[in-house]
């Protein structure tokens, strides 16, 4: 079941649902398919397309893969992407997420993803929000099972670090609560 990544990479995507349509690139060890056409991969590769919206991604998977719901890592590295779309939060197996090279500007897109338990590699550099102030702290904080970034190991320091930096933004949070109204 863990075949090789069904790679649809430079392929020029705007829409996800024109996946359907297109051929993979095959690789040095091309992906497998059942008897309906389906892949038997827990890897999805549509890095370097130009996608700006991840509708229809569900409809899309299960058109594509025999068990949509168990993918583990999903490239949508050097895309158009501004928003991290609610239903990446439905793949409860997500394991690894490349989202660098991308348009993401807001680092409370991050956040999103928090729900993801199995979630311990992510890559978002090369998006504005890079540029924010403690932006890997923040995104180690909401992330807590990472254990690489942008391809770079989380150190127990940085963990450590960020754990105390959630803990202030919550406490001001609250604190900023109780002084409005």
């Amino acid at each position: 079941m863990h075949g090789a990544p069904v790679d649809f990479s430079f392929k020029c995507i705007c829409k996800l649902p024109d996946v359907v349509s297109e051929e993979p690139n095959i690789g040095v060890r091309p992906p497998t398919k059942n008897s309906e056409g389906k892949f038997s991969s827990r890897a999805l590769r549509l890095n370097n397309n130009i996608i700006s919206d991840l509708a229809g991604l569900n409809d899309m998977l299960s058109a594509v893969f025999v068990e949509p719901t168990r993918l583990a890592w999903i490239d949508l590295s050097f895309n158009d992407i501004s928003h991290i779309h609610p239903v990446l939060t439905e793949l409860v197996e997500l394991r690894m997420l490349y989202l660098h090279g991308n348009s993401v500007c807001n680092l409370s897109e991050v956040d999103k993803l928090g729900v993801l338990p199995l979630l311990h590699t992510i890559t978002l550099h090369g998006n504005t929000i890079e540029n924010e102030r403690n932006y890997r702290g923040h995104v180690i904080s909401t992330l807590p099972h990472l254990k690489m970034m942008d391809f770079s190991a989380i150190t127990k320091q940085e963990r450590a670090m960020a754990s105390i930096w959630h803990k202030g933004g919550k406490r001001r949070e609250s604190s900023n609560r109780g002084t409005e109204g």
